[in-house]
């Protein structure tokens, strides 16, 4: 009788799917919670209160994304989870988060562009607004331009480094594209500090500022983005046709390169 199934447990085990059913976590819950803490404790902070609150809702959301990101690199890179099918899912998630990166700038370049474009009494219908002194497109921000401009060839000849299974030249092009992003950064820092008027300086140094503000937040995001897949490429991770970590972060780059052309076009050019 023991022997008329004798396939039956291994059947029951068998996969009958492409797809990757992801263990029980517990970092949606914890991010969503850690969120909600963040929100609150800036909505206290900006009302008087202390910064701890925001700065534990802060550490919580580095911390959930950190422990998440380690469980996606461990399920693709060591337990094979990431096969063909489920790369497919991997790459769509991508597009979409950066469409929707793309509707969220949208927003600031419709505030920016009514103002300009329409510009109120309140500033004498004249934009910029009398008194406004802006900054020199063909100073610091065309410097800006032509490095993050050049930081999209060097992740570019990275990726085709990798493609080609040049290992010693996947890290050379990373390690590039990670040091012309903390350059971009730090002179953007050095701009604001030296910036003629304050984020509440009226409506040019509000839209101004939240827009290129933005960026330079997704240039962070974009750059430790980038180092953690360059020391992923040092231990070895990535191969020709298994990167879907390092085209995500490829696409998010020059995502920004994107954004910074029509902000340097748009609002340091046209609208100064």
């Amino acid at each position: 009788m023991t022997d008329t199934h004798p396939s039956a447990s291994g059947h029951a085990h068998e996969r009958k799917h492409p797809y990757h059913l992801v263990e029980p976590s517990p970092w949606p819950a914890l991010g969503a919670a850690s969120a909600a803490v963040l929100a609150g404790g800036a909505i206290y902070f900006m009302h008087g209160g202390g910064p701890w609150v925001m700065i534990l809702g802060f550490l919580g959301v580095l911390y959930t994304m950190l422990r998440w990101w380690m469980d996606v690199v461990r399920e693709g890179e060591r337990e094979g989870h990431h096969n063909p099918v489920v790369r497919i899912g991997l790459r769509y998630g991508m597009a979409l988060f950066i469409t929707s990166e793309v509707m969220f700038f949208a927003a600031f370049f419709w505030a920016f562009f009514n103002a300009s474009l329409f510009p109120t009494e309140a500033i004498d219908r004249i934009w910029p607004p009398p008194g406004t002194r802006t900054f020199d497109p063909w100073d610091l921000p065309f410097l800006n331009t032509l490095i993050l401009l050049t930081s999209g060839v060097t992740v570019t000849w990275a990726h085709h480094a990798l493609i080609e299974d040049n290992r010693r030249d996947l890290v050379r092009g990373l390690a590039l594209t990670v040091l012309l992003g903390l350059a971009f950064t730090a002179i953007q820092a050095y701009e604001y500090s030296h910036a003629a008027f304050g984020f509440r300086d009226g409506i040019y140094a509000s839209t101004f500022f939240m827009a290129t503000g933005f960026h330079g937040f997704h240039v962070v995001v974009g750059t430790i983005f980038l180092t953690v897949c360059l020391i992923r490429a040092i231990k070895g991770h990535f191969r020709p046709d298994h990167h879907v970590g390092f085209e995500a972060a490829a696409w998010y780059w020059h995502f920004v390169d994107v954004v910074w052309l029509f902000l340097f076009s748009c609002i340091y050019l046209w609208g100064s």
